[in-house]
């Protein structure tokens, strides 16, 4: 799965440049410039931490049994039910989907969960079954839009987790000390819930407000990743130390992209 927070060690290389979508020059949405992030704030929780609060989260199907599934599933109160890629989403568990998958893995989630789980708007309305929620990085509304998906709930998430079982870091900056996670949707305030039961940060956002945040996002991953890939072994704190010259360059043009 694409990582979720570059950590200052993490090593760039052409594999984890993002295939998605940038933003087009008649974007919808004004963009407000922020600091870089820079130096992370590594907090992690620890399993003394998650049991107090795990009573209180919504039990989920978790897609994905990598790093970041498994971690939200220790954040549970164990009644989750945890999902391989390829495997079948079941139609009767309730509660939201939590696809922790790449982002090449997303067509065969979909498939493998009944129509009627999905936040589409020919088959569901405000009180139905729409559960997925989706935790990748990157624009995903192009791939909402060719399958005919609605505002699907998604997750900004500014957490890593460095090995499977160890527990999360989360992704607080000396700009942002109150953390950066932030979800959207009919399932944001449950996904927000089981984070701070991890003892993670998580807002819940509206819809623009959501969208703002994923192009800086969007925006930051790609000028690091593109600087990072010019220099073979170079991690995320070393472009920012040493290349950040290099990262200016493309950080205007995107922004300048997307100015209306």
């Amino acid at each position: 799965m694409a990582p979720k927070h570059m950590v200052p060690h993490t090593p760039i290389t052409s594999t984890t440049l993002f295939n998605s979508s940038l933003i087009k020059p008649n974007s919808k949405f004004n963009f407000f410039s922020t600091e870089i992030i820079s130096r992370t704030q590594k907090t992690q929780t620890s399993a003394m931490a998650i049991a107090p609060n795990a009573a209180k989260v919504t039990p989920a199907v978790i897609v994905g049994v990598g790093r970041v599934g498994r971690a939200l599933q220790e954040m549970g109160s164990g009644q989750d039910l945890l999902v391989k890629r390829g495997e079948p989403v079941p139609l009767g568990f309730e509660g939201p989907i939590l696809v922790c998958t790449r982002n090449d893995d997303l067509d065969a989630v979909l498939e493998a969960t009944p129509k009627p789980r999905w936040s589409v708007n020919d088959w569901v309305d405000d009180d139905s079954l729409a559960d997925l929620v989706f935790f990748q990085n990157g624009m995903l509304e192009p791939w909402f839009q060719s399958k005919g998906l609605g505002d699907a709930d998604q997750v900004l998430a500014y957490f890593a987790v460095s090995k499977l079982g160890e527990p999360p870091i989360d992704g607080k900056t000396d700009t942002n000390p109150e953390g950066l996670t932030a979800a959207y949707g009919k399932w944001a305030s449950a996904v927000a819930a089981r984070l701070h039961a991890g003892g993670l940060t998580c807002k819940v956002l509206d819809k623009e407000t959501f969208q703002k945040q994923m192009l800086e996002k969007l925006i930051w991953i790609s000028a690091f990743m593109l600087v990072g890939a010019r220099h073979p072994g170079a991690t995320v704190g070393a472009v920012e130390k040493e290349f950040r010259s290099e990262v200016n360059l493309p950080l205007t043009m995107m922004c300048e992209s997307i100015r209306v």
